[in-house]
């Protein structure tokens, strides 16, 4: 039996490698998996997903010039640091008001402001969380982000947004790294690349929001953990921009980055296992809902009216 799991779950993830396949079909490819015969790798999931992550959005950063990057980055960058800090402000008095558990509330409000999974990982230590609510927080951003993979693409083609408003929205309004570049994919290479640099700069702020949090929870343990993938992106940014050879290759890297990406998406799915879904929680969830509408909503006004 279990030999069998193994074979259809390599099946499912080598199929998502087919360029016919896109990041909402992997997602839901993983999902179905998980609910269908589990994760027979469940426990690797999680660093294979965030190795997988660093090694495709490095990737991508070879496919883009470090000129444009620089511009796109400004542009929501003001934008970003407004939304994080209210979306903070925000998620607290939503957890006072639905009774939330207090650092689940505050890891479900970090996870929004900043970037998902990567920020929940982070700030998770600093503040001593319990499992419990690590595994809340978790699952309440990997389903919103589940559910904004397939509906932001629809939303923007539906109000004609064009490709640097769409990459400006979905930057600042979806959680995790992964989902922001699956969904801008899927609407074009200026979208794309707005997309990656504006959430990148947007997850920088791991930094401030992690010893901010040490201070509110008279925490002592300072170390925080920086997600790699900025630190790659920006090197694969250089590298494109700056040497020559590199360029030539720019095309099939981005190709593979891009693959690597939509595989991520189908581990993220496959993550998503009958227990961790059920492990969320009436409250904790609508909490989320609301709070990434509310993100969501102020984040496309202001999009519209700034660019």
């Amino acid at each position: 039996m279990q030999k069998a799991r193994t074979i259809i779950f390599f099946l499912a993830a080598a199929v998502c490698l087919l360029p016919q396949i896109s990041a909402p079909v992997a997602l839901v490819m993983g999902l179905a998996v998980a609910q269908w015969i589990g994760h027979p790798f469940l426990e690797l999931n999680q660093k294979a997903t965030r190795l997988l992550l660093q090694f495709s959005v490095a990737g991508l950063g070879l496919g883009m010039n470090v000129h444009s990057a620089l511009k796109a980055g400004k542009e929501g960058m003001g934008l970003a640091a407004t939304s994080i800090i209210v979306t903070l402000a925000l998620g607290y008095w939503l957890g006072k008001l639905f009774k939330t558990e207090q650092k689940t509330a505050y890891l479900i409000a970090a996870g929004t402001a900043i970037c998902g999974g990567s920020a929940i990982a982070a700030i998770a230590p600093v503040i001593k969380a319990e499992d419990k609510s690590i595994s809340v927080a978790l699952g309440t951003v990997f389903v919103l982000n589940a559910v904004a993979l397939f509906l932001f693409p629809f939303i923007g083609h539906l109000l004609h947004l064009s490709q640097t408003e769409f990459g400006l929205w979905s930057a600042i309004a979806i959680h995790d790294t992964s989902s922001v570049v699956g969904a801008a994919s899927r609407y074009g290479s200026l979208a794309l690349e707005t997309a990656t640099t504006v959430k990148l700069t947007r997850a920088i702020w791991i930094i401030p929001v992690a010893v901010l949090s040490a201070g509110m929870y008279k925490s002592n343990n300072r170390k925080i953990r920086i997600p790699g993938f900025i630190v790659w992106f920006i090197a694969a940014l250089l590298l494109n921009s700056y040497v020559p050879a590199v360029r030539q290759y720019s095309s099939l890297l981005t190709g593979i980055a891009k693959a690597g990406l939509t595989l991520t998406l189908f581990l993220i799915g496959a993550g998503l296992t009958s227990n961790l879904l059920r492990s969320v929680g009436f409250r904790p969830f609508i909490q989320g809902l609301i709070l990434w509408i509310i993100i969501s909503a102020a984040a496309l006004s202001a999009v519209i009216w700034l660019v």
